[in-house]
């Protein structure tokens, strides 16, 4: 039999190997993201010379290039930002309220095409978004939606991947005997989902939140396509100008650019990820 010193040292061992790999992949994650933030204070010429992580000077510089190269383009920086947030808010709202919403019908109601309306949203996931965007291009040209916002918030109420990540969290945390004691107390349909399955659903929420505002922040596809006024462009086509031919030998102002993008992102993740936390250490204490 092994003695607890044993016991004890294997234990560490393992969790020490834990601890090497978790640092592993967080190094791969976070590096990509760090060479960025270092790219942008360096110069174009120490940028072609070769990867470095040691942080340079020449930020300020850096951004002082991009506000005086922005003058000689038909958009800003600003305009461009608040471009990305007035189409990536209300898409992200969209996505998940609406994704939640279809969630709970398939999972609390009984009908009799429950189950193939659950495979017509399956399939779908499987389809991606450049088979269709010669249809869906056309259909907006007929209705005359082409170059306004609509196409790129509305189309976000139907998320199948999303429907498919509520379903499945209502699943293991939403009890249908829940849903018939607010019935039997009086509670309309709407309030119900409103006043009693959204809290519920605040960790699938925030995690969901995060991947659609990221996916439509970082949209580039969509926008390039249906949009073809300048003053109308998104933050990640401002930084493609930056990458065209008239910027492409300042990659410090194009870093810069790119820096400010992932900017909300960080701040979107940091406002939700309390509640990812919280929905994990919740499931942990049930189980």
């Amino acid at each position: 039999m092994k003695t607890a010193k044993s016991y004890s040292s294997t234990i560490k061992r393992k969790s020490l190997l834990r601890t090497l790999v978790c640092v592993f992949f967080c190094a791969i994650s976070l590096g990509p993201f760090l060479l960025l933030v270092m790219n942008a204070t360096r110069t174009s010429d120490a940028i072609k010379a070769g990867i470095s992580l040691i942080p340079s000077t020449h930020l300020l510089e850096n951004w002082k290039n991009l506000l005086i190269k922005q003058n000689g383009m038909q958009i800003t920086l600003q305009r461009a930002a608040l471009n990305s947030l007035l189409i990536t808010v209300p898409g992200t709202f969209c996505a998940v309220y609406f994704s939640a919403m279809t969630a709970y019908g398939i999972h609390a109601y009984d009908f009799k095409l429950k189950k193939v309306a659950w495979a017509f949203i399956m399939a779908i996931m499987m389809v991606p978004n450049q088979i269709t965007i010669i249809g869906f291009y056309r259909f907006m040209l007929k209705m005359g939606l082409v170059d306004t916002y609509v196409p790129l918030i509305v189309p976000a109420i139907a998320s199948p991947a999303v429907v498919f990540f509520m379903k499945q969290y209502m699943e293991s945390t939403l009890s249908i005997e829940m849903v018939e004691a607010s019935r039997i107390d009086g509670s309309g349909e709407l309030r119900t989902f409103n006043r009693i399955i959204m809290p519920i659903m605040k960790p699938a929420v925030a995690t969901q939140a995060i991947f659609q505002f990221i996916a439509q922040w970082n949209n580039l596809f969509t926008p390039t396509i249906m949009l073809t006024t300048d003053s109308k462009k998104t933050l990640p086509m401002f930084v493609q100008l930056l990458s065209s031919n008239q910027f492409r030998t300042d990659y410090g102002v194009v870093y810069v650019g790119l820096f400010v993008t992932i900017i909300p992102l960080v701040v979107v993740y940091l406002i939700l990820s309390k509640y990812i936390v919280a929905g994990v250490a919740l499931g942990g204490v049930k189980g």
